[in-house]
């Protein structure tokens, strides 16, 4: 990393120690099926969900017994609910029969499953399985542009761009860390700059003050 990057790095590290997955999970399944439930929907609003969902549904066998109207059933407070049922109920599926039951550790077999695309398939790799690995969010994809990490138009060339200035090792944890950065201090509309720990060496700080 250069001195910049490190110096950002280390300062958003610092402001938030203790970031992390706030989708709950306790295994690669769940985490698999918060993270396609959670577009375009808050992981609060999917927690909620899932505290039913994963109490009544423990195995893959649990959810392959379960009917597109039942999963509806379960999700139906959640954003784009038709199409995440539809993609749950073939997912599940897919598991069974091309994986054994068990959830890939690659991101070509997890962009395989229906619904599952590479923002999901990196959130899985690194919080089920801690291999390195950064999910380019709304929030990820904002302040990383906003602030120099990637200069991108996608989220695809941010994640490549931060995969490419950021040490590998530290991957998964400034994914969360840029999250909770997002979320509570550089907001889309109206980032609190003045209390940024990264202000000055933030490029939208020095362009705008």
């Amino acid at each position: 990393m250069t001195e910049k990057t490190a110096r950002i790095a280390d300062q958003l590290m610092k402001a938030y120690p203790d970031a992390h997955c706030e989708l709950n999970f306790h295994t690669p399944l769940e985490i698999v099926i918060a993270t396609c439930l959670s577009a375009q929907t808050t992981d609060k609003q999917v927690n909620k969900v899932t505290e039913v969902l994963f109490h009544d549904c423990r195995t893959l066998d649990d959810y392959l017994a379960l009917t597109p109207e039942q999963i509806r059933d379960y999700i139906h407070t959640l954003g784009f609910y038709n199409n995440k049922a539809d993609n749950l109920y073939k997912m599940v599926r897919q598991l069974a029969d091309r994986f054994h039951g068990e959830v890939p550790q690659t991101m070509e077999e997890l962009t395989s499953l229906a619904g599952v695309g590479r923002k999901t398939a990196n959130v899985v790799l690194s919080n089920a399985f801690g291999i390195p690995a950064i999910a380019v969010d709304t929030h990820v994809f904002r302040v990383s542009n906003r602030i120099g990490l990637a200069h991108a138009k996608t989220v695809e060339e941010t994640e490549q761009q931060l995969m490419e200035v950021l040490d590998k090792e530290i991957w998964s944890r400034m994914h969360h860390v840029l999250i909770f950065h997002g979320r509570y201090c550089c907001h889309a509309r109206k980032p609190e700059c003045e209390s940024c720990p990264i202000r000055e060496d933030c490029a939208y700080y020095c362009t705008e003050s």
